[in-house]
């Protein structure tokens, strides 16, 4: 008798890096995995007809601020089928999951969060990131000691790495860092760090902050993941890249990430822009700095406003070029640093993984396709599984992996959404399912759909 399945995806041209599976298949699912792929036709209880579009997993997005319906659904639009948030993270691993549980679009994870802890212990008014005392005062031993009993709890309940902003906790102490890169080794937990330094002008350039995490790393032993190269490094990403090639060539684990556009974004409160040379730093004035909420472009007497009621701001600060070799670099993974409020916000939250696919695959040929896809998908699983094994079965198509599927038009797809319009959703995106369910079906969102489930490490 044939196995009947849930949902078959049929005669789509299916991709797995892991395996270099390239070719036309049928793909059976049950139970939310994957339960066969086949090359000759598979009976399901329901179809989806893939003729013509690449099937491959879904992505994984390791570097999601916007941890809520509206920006879950601009990233199903756009492949991701796990939302993580692991440079900020959380101060209570088991509420942050506990809001999410049984009500989400796609999956989601967060790390244990040096930032929110800081501010929780040293309290401080700051959304996101501190713009007070969390910001600009080191730490006393009795916090400094709190905070690291606040993080070793928030891995021992799940929480899938420690995440760091050393840019926006610009008083924390080297020791005070060394500190919590102890304790992530203890959980074999990466760090995922966005580092002090920014670029080739010092004090305290990319290079020297990229020192400072590989010696913590090199130190403890613990993991190293450094967050937005092209934005951090800006000049200096080829000499970042070689660093972490030679530190992985002697046996150290440290990886990095970027997104595929020529601009960041920041809360305008953040505490490296309240240095007196950030202009010099980071190679850009007041007119390069755009209001997220109006679309305008700064001066310094709207700086100084802005500065005081706080919000977003994007910086077109990093060069065409070292966008180019930031994403065609085999040592990165994408990931979209993404956030949208209401509509506003930067356009690499709806649009990042269309746009490698679109503008870096198809038009330019910066990348191979299969390559594109190993940066989605399966290098942020192999980022993540030694500390969390549910990772070994997503990022992947084959028999006993999680059905986080996709399926795109590759001679269509492309992101539409742009800096004045930044939830746009990108063209060519066909089908996405996670766990099996659908949540994007020939093109559309499927209102309701609540399939997501938590990536979380083992709770001790």
């Amino acid at each position: 008798m044939n196995n009947v399945y849930d949902v078959v995806i049929s005669r789509g041209r299916v991709m797995d890096p892991e395996s270099s599976l390239d070719g036309v298949r049928d793909v059976g699912i049950t139970d939310g995995m994957v339960a066969a792929i086949s090359e000759g036709a598979l009976e399901g209880r329901s179809t989806i007809d893939a003729t013509g579009l690449v099937v491959s997993s879904g992505f994984i997005d390791m570097h999601s601020h916007g941890q809520n319906r509206e920006n879950y659904e601009a990233q199903a639009r756009d492949g991701v089928t796990s939302c993580l948030e692991l440079e900020v993270g959380a101060a209570d691993i088991d509420a942050w999951y506990g809001e999410r549980e049984g009500s989400s679009l796609v999956n989601f994870g967060a790390s244990a969060g040096h930032i929110p802890v800081r501010m929780k212990v040293i309290p401080d008014p700051g959304n996101i990131v501190p713009i007070a005392d969390a910001a600009y005062r080191e730490s006393t031993d009795a916090e400094m000691a709190e905070i690291l009993d606040d993080i070793e709890r928030g891995l021992q309940r799940g929480g899938l790495a420690v995440g760091f902003g050393l840019a926006y906790t610009i008083a924390a102490s080297r020791w005070e860092i060394l500190e919590v890169f102890r304790v992530a080794a203890k959980y074999d937990a990466a760090c995922h760090v966005h580092m002090r330094g920014s670029g080739l002008i010092g004090p305290m350039d990319s290079i020297e902050g990229m020192e400072e995490i590989l010696a913590a790393s090199a130190i403890t032993g613990a993991r190293l993941h450094l967050v937005h190269i092209s934005s951090t490094g800006r000049q200096a990403v080829p000499q970042l890249l070689q660093m972490i090639e030679e530190a992985q060539s002697r046996g150290m684990d440290v990886t990095t990430e970027c997104y595929p556009y020529a601009a960041g974004m920041t809360e305008i409160g953040a505490a490296f822009l309240s240095e007196d040379d950030w202009q010099r730093k980071l190679g850009i004035d007041y007119e390069d700095m755009e209001w997220t909420l109006t679309g305008e472009r700064l001066t310094a007497r709207t700086f100084a406003e802005y500065r005081e009621t706080n919000g977003m701001v994007i910086m077109h600060m990093i060069p065409d070029d070292i966008v180019d070799i930031s994403v065609a670099s085999p040592l990165t993974s994408i990931a979209t640093d993404g956030l949208l409020e209401e509509g506003k916000g930067h356009p690499r939250t709806a649009g990042s993984y269309s746009r490698v696919l679109g503008h870096f695959v198809r038009e330019r040929g910066i990348l191979t396709l299969m390559d594109a896809l190993r940066k989605s998908s399966l290098m942020p699983a192999q980022r993540l599984e030694h500390r969390t094994p549910a990772m070994k079965r997503k990022g992947r198509v084959h028999v006993g992996a999680d059905a986080d599927l996709v399926a795109f038009d590759l001679d269509r797809i492309i992101d539409r959404a742009t800096y004045a319009e930044p939830a746009l959703p990108p063209d060519g995106m066909v089908h996405v399912l996670v766990n099996g369910v659908p949540v994007v079906s020939d093109g559309v969102l499927q209102e309701g759909a609540t399939p997501g489930q938590p990536v979380r490490a083992p709770i001790s």
